[in-house]
């Protein structure tokens, strides 16, 4: 089958299409998948560069989420059967023809959610889901500062930090991202190229400070988000898409109350996979009935995955990418 895989931990550049690769087959408690469509992510450059917090060793296939069609299935599966449209995520693996899934990491696709959305979803919105909802237990009416808000996991917090009820701030680097995270419901919009982020969230909040700050980013703007930070504020640390792990000054948590929340989606779904997979269900269900709309940028061969991630290396991405067989 063909697979886009990593040869040398050098970069986007460095990806290929094999030919050649064995297929998988399912074992006790596995799905095997016909991919129809996987998403792109940040964590995917990383993987390609050896920088992630999984270094598998090459050659392998990077991708975290697919969606497609379950073409067989091992011995004890009982919640999907073969020809269900489903998708999944992994740890890695998913640029292949086809795939090999647990059954617990797998859920069903609605009829009206098509593949490349399906691909398109459950990372980012998982991701967040878990970070709003079982992190920082956000409450209807609270203000929830989002930055680099229009990127995969930005977006994701954007749209459902207003479905769960709260005023959202977008924080991004140019005025196009910001048009486009308005056009997702964000209430206020920052552009923190040209503004003092600090100052901004002052006037925007009347001096109180934003109740959660949901950070992919890291690097120079965590200082400010912090102390843009309410009484008993929750800072979310999604992860580090600016390449740097922001060193903070842990009095600004002594005086303003306030709690550093860690968020590692990846392995909070390898310990509680039950779990995880009622979010996913929850997550697809509101996309079917467009109370969600997980944005697509484009969607690619294969053969443009060294595009793909580059884009994705360069900011050049908003919402999501999405590669095909």
């Amino acid at each position: 089958m063909r697979a886009v895989r990593v040869h040398e931990l050098t970069g986007p550049s460095a990806l290929r299409v094999d030919d050649d690769v064995p297929e998988p087959t399912a074992g006790a408690g596995q799905v095997v998948i016909d991919v129809k469509a996987a998403g792109v992510n940040f964590p995917d450059v990383l993987l390609s560069r050896g920088m992630y917090q999984f270094k598998p060793t090459p050659p392998f296939s990077p991708g975290g989420e697919a969606a497609g069609i379950v073409s067989a299935i091992g011995s004890g599966v009982t919640s999907v059967a073969v020809g269900d449209r489903v998708a999944t995520t992994l740890l890695y693996g998913a640029f292949a023809e086809r795939i090999v899934a647990p059954e617990l990491a797998v859920v069903k696709l609605p009829e009206a959610v098509s593949f490349e959305i399906g691909a398109a979803t459950l990372l980012t919105y998982a991701t967040t889901y878990h970070a709003l909802h079982d992190r920082a237990a956000l409450q209807p009416g609270e203000t929830l500062l989002v930055l680099g808000a229009a990127g995969g996991v930005g977006i994701a917090a954007v749209e459902l930090g207003v479905l769960m009820g709260a005023r959202v701030i977008a924080a991004a680097s140019t005025d196009d991202k910001l048009a486009f995270c308005k056009r997702h419901g964000a209430t206020d919009v920052i552009n923190y190229t040209t503004e003092d982020l600090k100052d901004r969230l002052k006037a925007l909040t009347g001096g109180n400070g934003v109740d959660v700050v949901y950070d992919p980013v890291g690097g120079s703007l965590a200082e400010a988000a912090l102390r843009g930070t309410a009484w008993k504020g929750r800072y979310l640390v999604v992860g580090f898409a600016s390449g740097d792990i922001p060193r903070i000054p842990l009095n600004l948590v002594l005086l303003k109350g306030c709690q550093i929340v860690g968020v590692f989606w990846g392995s909070f779904a390898m310990r509680d996979p039950a779990a995880n997979r009622a979010h996913a269900e929850r997550i697809f269900r509101w996309v079917a009935e467009g109370k969600l709309h997980p944005a697509i940028d484009a969607v690619l061969p294969f053969d443009k995955a060294a595009e793909a991630l580059g884009r994705l290396d360069t900011r050049k991405v908003m919402g999501k990418l999405v590669l095909t067989p």
